[in-house]
């Protein structure tokens, strides 16, 4: 338990900097397109969940090697992990927008922290807790259904407001 409560801690600051360092990378490559499937292309709401997916799914992997005979639920804790993290930022981000009536940066930055320790924490006791082992096929079709959305709408997105550059959309107001 104790090296599984380790990694969940080094997974949170890893996710933290590669996401963080993954904001930039499209702009560093010149706008790459392939680098551009993994990391935010825009502005958009639905490209920043990129920057919690990736580096979690990348890291969950790891853990998943390092853990599956010790926990054999920790690739469904881990999933939902990823999927709630991802899921956690536009909600947080839309309910204080509604409130607030304007985003503001360090809350967005906030919210970003904390949808990468609540993903973490809860992985982290769903794999103690084993509750979701039943669920890990599902679990995992999810992520890689939200995996295949991540790359299908980078450059194909669906007009709906989280696909959206908000960026854009004030410029044009």
């Amino acid at each position: 338990m104790k090296h599984l409560k380790r990694y969940t801690i080094i997974g949170i600051f890893f996710v933290l900097t590669i996401g963080t360092l993954a904001h930039f990378l499209y702009d560093w490559t010149e706008n790459n397109q392939i680098v551009g499937l993994f990391t935010p292309i825009n502005e958009s709401i639905w490209e920043h969940m990129k920057l919690l997916f990736f580096p979690m799914l990348l890291y969950s992997l790891i853990m998943i090697l390092k853990f599956r005979g010790k926990y054999s639920c920790i690739p469904s804790a881990l999933s939902f992990g990823i999927l709630m993290g991802a899921f956690l930022i536009p909600l947080f981000y839309y309910a204080y927008t509604y409130i607030l009536g304007k985003n503001v940066f360090i809350l967005d930055m906030g919210i970003f922290i904390l949808s990468i320790v609540i993903a973490f924490w809860l992985s982290y006791k769903l794999t103690l807790s084993r509750r979701l082992e039943t669920y890990t096929s599902l679990l995992c079709i999810l992520v890689c259904a939200l995996f295949i959305c991540f790359l299908v709408f980078t450059h194909h997105p669906p007009d709906a407001v989280i696909f959206q550059d908000p960026t854009i959309s004030k410029k044009a107001e």
